[in-house]
């Protein structure tokens, strides 16, 4: 049997958040949802709302951790032991300062690079090897706090464009899912 594949979108609970630049990765695994026609529920095991679906013939938990970001390694670490999933079969899906606003960028392992919630994960896991797709929100304009400015709903001026990047995000995980990072990162990086 082919090891299950974990997909988790990271970002915080609750509609205060729902629309933020933080929240770019719950966004992205809301739309893997409804091209699923799934819905996610509450995990009896851990704090996250999940979805089982299938991919290309792949199995993939879709994940939303119900704790915020910063402790994002908790329930992730708990779903993967209850799936039995290894970290190497782990995609997370996060928002990038340092990449332009809605530019993708996929790898697999690395250092947190200052996001609290890959920190997270890395210290839950006790390894940063698993997979990433990192989103672009672009830096902060002038000297505006970076912490403020993840926290900030997209402008409108930007919707079409995060509309795209949340499409384009989804395409990238069935993708991975079904081919390699290699040809992934051909497709998708950019």
């Amino acid at each position: 049997m082919t090891e299950a594949w974990l997909v988790v979108g990271l970002g915080n609970p609750g509609p205060t958040y729902a629309l933020t630049r933080h929240n770019i990765g719950f966004r992205v695994i809301d739309e893997l949802a409804t091209r699923c026609h799934a819905t996610l529920s509450k995990h009896k095991r851990a704090q996250a709302d999940v979805a089982e679906v299938k991919i290309g013939g792949h199995s993939v938990i879709l994940v939303k951790p119900l704790s915020f970001m910063n402790e994002s390694g908790g329930p992730t670490k708990a779903l993967a032991a209850f799936y039995k999933v290894s970290p190497d079969h782990i995609i997370v899906l996060h928002d990038e300062l340092d990449i332009d606003c809605c530019a993708i960028r996929l790898k697999f392992s690395g250092g947190d690079n200052g996001h609290n919630g890959l920190k997270s994960l890395r210290q839950s896991f006790g390894t940063g090897d698993f997979f990433r797709i990192r989103l672009g929100i672009g830096r902060p304009p002038g000297r505006q706090d970076p912490a403020a400015f993840v926290l900030q709903k997209f402008a409108p001026s930007e919707q079409a464009d995060v509309a795209d990047l949340i499409d384009r995000a989804a395409d990238s995980i069935e993708a991975l899912v079904t081919t390699t990072l290699e040809e992934t990162q051909n497709r998708f990086n950019s």
